[in-house]
């Protein structure tokens, strides 16, 4: 729903107004906003308002689509995919699991990676990660780095892991230390073209459709009521 509305406000001087009850809220966080606290939400966005506290925030977008926090391929693509389809449990553990049951089947492939510098990056990997913002899936920090104000896209590229590996590392992508593991690689860019066969994209948990997928971080590109 927030995604959805993005749609409407971005690019104009409509502020955007977040309150946070869904399954992950990872823009609210990013943003220092409740979550799954409406009440305090509105009485925040309220007082904002009438204080005047509204900010610019960039934006990614893929063709005419805006998102916010983070476009997903690969891996974590499919742990979205089948996480959409869970009604049980909420939140951070329905990711979790869905994870879990994706992990069996997964395999690195091979990913085309062209930055907006003309540098071509082709590796296996197991995802790759698109930050505007830092986190997705209820509060994994995927992109730790990345900031909602600098214009740049933080790049997280997870390679050709084993599933022990995979299984190791996985619960430091809450902490967001992740990224010190020599099978990660991190990369700043304005635009960037991802390109993988059989591979969906997804942004702020919707789909895009199949790769290659081409995003440009937009700067300023929605005003956000918050603290």
């Amino acid at each position: 729903m927030a995604n959805l509305a993005l749609q409407a406000v971005a690019g104009t001087r409509t502020p955007f107004g977040l309150v946070a009850v869904g399954t992950g809220n990872d823009f609210a966080r990013t943003l220092g906003l409740p979550v799954r606290d409406p009440a305090a939400a509105g009485r925040l966005i309220a007082d904002a308002l009438k204080e005047g506290r509204v900010h610019d925030t960039d934006l990614g977008r893929v063709g005419d689509h805006w998102f916010a926090t983070v476009l997903a391929s690969g891996f974590d693509s499919r742990v979205n995919d089948r996480g959409n389809r869970m009604r049980w449990p909420a939140g951070r553990l329905k990711y979790d699991l869905a994870m879990l049951a994706e992990l069996a089947a997964f395999r690195p492939v091979p990913y085309r990676i062209t930055l907006d510098d003309g540098r071509v990056r082709e590796v296996e990997a197991t995802l790759v990660a698109v930050g505007n913002g830092s986190s997705y899936g209820g509060g994994m920090r995927i992109c730790p780095g990345a900031d909602l104000t600098d214009g740049l896209f933080d790049i997280t590229v997870v390679g050709d892991c084993s599933r022990t590996t995979l299984l190791r590392v996985f619960p430091s992508v809450y902490r967001g230390t992740h990224v010190d593991h020599p099978k990660v690689t991190v990369l700043r860019a304005a635009r960037v073209e991802i390109a993988a066969e059989d591979v969906t994209g997804y942004a702020d948990g919707e789909p895009l459709g199949p790769l290659p997928l081409s995003a440009r971080c937009v700067r300023g590109a929605v005003s956000v009521v918050g603290p």
